[in-house]
């Protein structure tokens, strides 16, 4: 009987000292998953951005030392860098169309940070504005006809990156003639030449970010600089696009058009593709015909035929 009782008591020792020990182990691991859980958190913690010590646009600088301005990028940093998915559309538009706009704009000594304006407008979608802007340029209907572009219900060149970029190269030009900065020029492209010299007589000044603004236009340059330092530097920002992700060039031929075409759906059958692949590479037809008046011509761009 003594020796029946020394057992029980052997086993309920045992069974103590086990609770104990898984008690103990309970405690360790909740400390590890709380561990692992913080150090989760640090990984994806939103960190600030930190405003370069300097930045130049178009070669020239940004005055980074007068506090507003500093902070004025900082906003549009913030902004940007934490705009996933916008900024990496971006990224991926510019492996498209980049190439080309660059080598329009250093070809016409135009500074190639003009790109990152065009990104500002656009993000290279070809979009309509609730005023009625359109294209990569944003540019006003009377604005485009008045630097040449065709704009009618048939044909919108707004939407013709070729042409839409050699139209704003000549506001941009005759922009900097009058303000005798490219940085006075890029925000007159938002505010317009009338309002920015206005806003510049009023003030004093001669600097637009020596100028007391509405929202829009005191946030506009800012907005050109963080994606033209973030766009420039994905890798600092955080954004990864590995070679080949971004949206390529897309192979095409060109064909000159000399007459009017009365149905443009039956035209791209016969060109061995579509009306959607037609309109998706020329977006500046805007209807299902092309009126080609006499002595004039239009140049289609059309899928590189398969051999």
């Amino acid at each position: 009987m003594a020796q029946q009782n020394w057992k029980y008591i052997a086993i309920t020792l045992l069974l103590v000292v086990g609770l104990q020990l898984f008690s103990q182990q309970q405690v360790i691991t909740a400390g590890n998953q709380h561990e692992l859980a913080e150090d989760e958190r640090n990984t994806d913690a939103i960190r600030p951005t930190v405003v370069p010590s300097s930045l130049s646009f178009a070669g020239e600088p940004v005055p980074l030392h007068v506090p507003d301005v500093a902070e004025r990028l900082d906003r549009e940093l913030l902004v940007n860098s934490y705009l996933h998915a916008t900024t990496l559309l971006g990224l991926k538009r510019m492996q498209r169309y980049e190439p080309e706009i660059r080598a329009i704009l250093k070809e016409n000594d135009i500074p190639e940070d003009f790109i990152y304006l065009a990104l500002a407008e656009s993000l290279f979608g070809q979009v309509t504005s609730p005023a009625g802007a359109a294209g990569f340029w944003q540019l006003m209907p009377d604005t485009a006809r008045g630097y040449g572009l065709i704009v009618n219900s048939e044909v919108d060149e707004r939407f013709h990156v070729r042409k839409a970029t050699f139209a704003a190269i000549k506001y941009l030009k005759s922009a900097k003639n009058r303000f005798g900065s490219w940085t006075n020029a890029a925000a007159s492209y938002n505010r317009g030449m009338g309002g920015l010299d206005r806003a510049l007589e009023q003030q004093g000044v001669q600097s637009y970010y020596d100028l007391y603004l509405n929202d829009e236009t005191s946030r506009y340059m800012f907005r050109i600089l963080a994606l033209k330092e973030i766009l420039g530097n994905p890798q600092k920002y955080k954004f990864e696009l590995p070679e080949g992700a971004g949206y390529q060039p897309l192979p095409t031929r060109t064909v000159k058009v000399t007459a009017t075409i009365p149905n443009l759906a039956d035209y791209a059958l016969q060109q061995g593709t579509n009306y959607k692949t037609l309109r998706l590479y020329n977006p500046w037809i805007k209807d299902f015909a092309l009126t080609v008046p006499q002595g004039k011509e239009f140049e289609l761009k059309l899928p590189v035929q398969a051999n």
